[in-house]
């Protein structure tokens, strides 16, 4: 099983799939990746060689913002907009939707399971 960016990438899938197993990489950078390295897109994880698997994992390094870096500059950017007081951050504060749903109805997703309210009946 290969390890690229601290992620163990499955076996038996073509490689531009398994790339995408990788937080931060998704179609289009697997694509680019496959590209650059020069592998075609029909190969295998278990068809490639360790100097290939090295050459993936030093690229994504080199280029690429993935994984635990990615997280972090994501949930750094979530905490400057609640610092800020801005209207996205005080939404991200309330747990509510931050861009422009309705949440009269719907937005259960963010704003979790229904709680009853006491006293109102139709």
């Amino acid at each position: 099983m290969a390890r690229i960016a601290g992620v163990n990438i499955p076996t038996g899938k073509r490689v531009v799939v398994a790339l995408q197993y990788i937080h931060g990489i998704g179609p289009r950078f697997a694509a680019e990746i496959m590209e650059k390295v020069g592998l075609s897109a029909e190969r295998r994880v278990n068809d490639l060689t360790d100097a290939e698997v090295l050459q993936i994992r030093e690229m994504i390094d080199r280029d690429y913002r993935v994984e635990g870096d990615l997280r972090r500059e994501t949930s750094m950017n979530i905490k400057r907009l609640m610092d800020l007081g801005c209207y996205r951050g005080l939404r991200h504060r309330r747990g509510l939707p931050v861009r422009g749903q309705r949440t009269h109805t719907n937005a259960r997703t963010r704003k979790g399971p229904a709680k009853p309210i006491a006293g109102k009946k139709k």
